[in-house]
């Protein structure tokens, strides 16, 4: 592939700290890389290292007691609800396990960094390689690193243009020295650690680095490699846990030598070939006079912006790295994506590192259908299936009801007891049925039927749930009861603040979405019809949407004032985004609210988390307002975004890259209600530039080309669907076409 400078994260200085390093990473192994010169850090994960292992934690006096905490929230007692649940509905033990590092290699070169001169390091997202360059003495240092998915390895190649001028020493170390219990060498080339982790069933695993040159001496001595006088050094390095495989140790130092078999050469050509086969699926370019600032450290770019200067590169370089991000956190046999997909330097990280199902695991996939990143999406369904099996029980034990249910949070083994006893965010019991809109997300952007079949059940018992759970209020409706609007308070007229309620807005969005989908998946495989039906009949009764008195969708079954009106958490309006039950042309008066409830938020200092400024890009660009959503991008890298561009909730945290990439797809390309949407909320600074290989609802591969605000030529690569509405502004043009046929929109035929 050509050098392209547009797609590079650049430094001009070594990494100060974790928050300046590069990461890569195939799924399972990743890396943050520091760059310093005498002392390299490589920050290591393994994705399945976890503290603790699977537990029951079921309260058993749930099911006795919820009969008398509805009874209370339904007579409006809600701090006696909420009192009563706080002892009878939390989970024990409260907690689940958390994501640890595997730890740090460092690498201590024999250079005078002192006169290091020319200083680069450079993260090419066309490749998925890290590079570090400099001059020393005038001698040319080089340094490659990339995660490889085919081998399972992370490879690091030193090069010094004298010949024998490499020498160093390398240990692998956890936080502070500790949390290792076996650690040496391997032969001459190999140094390893192990740990056996805490818990009944908690998981052991080893990391392990390999040394190749074609010159020099290797040798190791206790826990340290040692390589001296060499032109070039290979370091291999690899990891597995007792999650996947008993016997973790031999399984490592076997991949290891299978990747030292291969060589560099090798290793690097099948990581391209995997690499770009899913990166180079979608392209992206706005046309821009600022292409000086290519060149100039990301850090300063972002300096800049900050300042009031323009900078329109950011922009596909922003939403390429998200793509970049899900490519190397979330691959098939990978886990999915955690909070800081796989790159995570703390023993006890922020909120645990784990799967947040309240919002956050389900924005970090927001991207992969869209982007054409179809099977990194596989590892969340993975997960579910998990969770499917965790949840039967958790809905039987604490609830007395059928199907699956999750709370707010789960781990590695699919954990859906409630987390944490915090009133907000706790006893909330819908994170299983939020997870399982992605299965059908996933089949209306592929077709597969297969994939939806062998599904289908799952979706089927997270309904089932609902339809057990859910009870008739004083007004005849169907309402969920205990339940929480996701982690927000609002305030009683009696002055009292409370979490806990029945049939928050969100609620009855996702009940929607979800037996809806179900209904759908019915009518595809053709099964099912009676259960599809007391669906339909089931939704008649869900109370509607409301508008409240300040013009905005109701959060609450009731117009409660909120304890906190910028909340970061803007959950009612789920139903715009990622949903789209609320839309212009079905619902002109919700969409309205829709726009007054965003607004009154941001009035409020919302969109203060990286996470929830990118959630607020997708709700602007579904208002098709595309002024106020590059606005709002622009806010997110000026206020929330690190220098190496990861996301700053603060501290950092994966989703809100995912959920800005989808934002900025979402701008481009909608679709939704059998409409394709060309440029809906196109800015007017993005004059003209191009997409191309965004995915559409229906499997359908759209490249928009555009010129002065208006879209040139629209070329569309038929899916699993034979017919397309496209819709640009007002004009619907409907067109035919077989799977893999490519039909082409010119400008002209947009013309009113």
């Amino acid at each position: 592939m050509k050098e392209n400078s547009s797609l590079k994260i650049f430094f001009d200085t070594p990494a100060n700290d974790w928050n300046e390093a590069l990461p890569i990473g195939n799924g399972r192994l990743g890396a943050m890389i520091y760059g310093t010169v005498k002392r390299e850090i490589l920050q290591l994960n393994e994705d399945s290292i976890w503290s603790g292992g699977p537990m029951e934690r079921e309260n058993p006096d749930a099911k006795r007691y919820l009969p008398r905490i509805r009874e209370l929230l339904l007579k409006g007692k809600v701090k006696e609800a909420e009192r009563l649940a706080t002892f009878a509905l939390t989970a024990t033990p409260p907690s689940q396990g958390h994501y640890e590092p595997l730890g740090y290699l460092y690498i201590d070169f024999d250079i005078n960094e002192d006169k290091v001169e020319k200083y680069s390091r450079e993260l090419d997202l066309e490749r998925a390689v890290a590079k570090v360059n400099f001059e020393l003495n005038g001698i040319v240092f080089k340094r490659e690193y990339f995660a490889s998915y085919p081998d399972n390895v992370i490879v690091a190649r030193f090069e010094c243009k004298r010949e024998r001028g490499i020498s160093f020493s390398a240990v692998l170390r956890r936080e502070k020295g500790k949390y290792v219990d076996r650690c040496g060498r391997i032969g001459d080339d190999t140094i390893f650690i192990e740990v056996f982790n805490g818990g009944e069933k908690g998981l052991s695993f080893c990391g392990m680095v390999k040394a190749l040159t074609v010159d020099g001496k290797v040798y190791s001595i206790g826990e340290t490699l040692f390589v001296e006088d060499a032109s070039e050094v290979i370091l291999l390095i690899s990891s597995a846990t007792t999650y996947r495989t008993s016997d973790y140790f031999e399984h490592t130092l076997n991949t290891l030598q299978k990747a030292a078999q291969k060589g560099f050469e090798k290793l690097y050509e099948d990581h391209i070939a995997d690499y770009t086969f899913l990166f180079k699926r979608v392209e992206f370019h706005i046309d821009s006079e600022d292409k000086d600032k290519l060149d100039l450290p990301t850090p300063e770019r972002l300096s800049r912006l900050k300042e009031g200067e323009t900078d329109l590169g950011l922009i596909p370089l922003y939403f390429q790295f998200g793509r970049y991000l899900l490519i190397s956190s979330s691959r098939p046999g990978s886990l999915p994506a955690n909070l800081q997909g796989i790159w995570n330097k703390d023993m006890l990280p922020p909120w645990d590192s784990k799967y947040t199902i309240n919002i956050n695991t389900q924005m970090n996939y927001w991207p992969a259908e869209v982007c054409n990143l179809s099977e990194c999406h596989l590892p969340l369904f993975d997960l579910i299936e998990k969770m499917k099996e965790r949840g039967r029980k958790t809905a039987e034990k604490m609830y007395g009801c059928r199907g699956f249910c999750a709370h707010h949070n789960t781990d590695i083994w699919g954990d859906t007891a409630p987390q944490d006893v915090y009133l907000p965010a706790t006893h909330w019991p819908m994170g299983a049925a939020w997870l399982c809109l992605h299965i059908w997300d996933h089949y209306e952007y592929t077709g597969d039927v297969e994939f939806l079949k062998s599904h289908y059940e799952t979706m089927k018992e997270a309904a089932i749930f609902l339809l057990d759970y859910m009870v008739e209020d004083h007004n005849g409706y169907l309402v969920t009861c205990p339940s929480l609007s996701p982690e927000n308070k609002y305030i009683l007229p009696n002055g009292d603040v409370c979490s806990l309620t029945y049939a928050p807005t969100m609620d009855i969005q996702i009940i929607t979405a979800l037996f809806s989908r179900v209904i759908k998946a019915s009518k595809v495989l053709n099964i099912d019809f009676d259960f599809a039906q007391q669906l339909k009949e089931t939704l008649k009764r869900l109370p509607p949407i409301k508008i409240g008195k300040h013009g905005q969708i109701q959060e609450w079954i009731e117009d409660y004032e909120e304890a906190e009106p910028g909340h970061r958490h803007i959950s009612h309006l789920f139903g715009l985004y990622p949903e789209s039950q609320i839309t212009k042309e079905k619902t002109p008066q919700l969409f309205e609210a829709a726009k007054k409830t965003l607004e009154r938020r941001l009035s409020f200092g919302s969109g203060h988390t990286g996470w929830s400024r990118a959630w607020i890009v997708c709700f602007w660009a579904r208002l098709k307002d595309g002024e106020k959503a590059y606005q709002n991008i622009l806010e997110l890298l000026r206020k929330s975004t690190l220098p190496n561009l990861f996301d700053n909730h603060p501290p950092f945290q994966i989703d809100g890259n995912f959920g800005a990439t989808a934002g900025i797809a979402e701008m481009l390309l909608q679709s939704y209600d059998e409409i394709i949407e060309i440029l809906p909320a196109l800015p007017s600074d993005w004059k003209s530039g191009y997409i191309r290989g965004l995915k559409a609802r229906g499997g359908h591969i759209i490249d928009i080309e555009w010129e002065n605000g208006k879209p040139k030529k629209v070329k569309i690569k038929f899916g699993f669907r034979q017919e397309v509405n496209v819709k640009y502004k007002d004009k619907i043009i409907r067109t035919k076409g077989k799977s893999g046929e490519e039909k082409i929109i010119r400008d002209r035929d947009f013309e009113q």
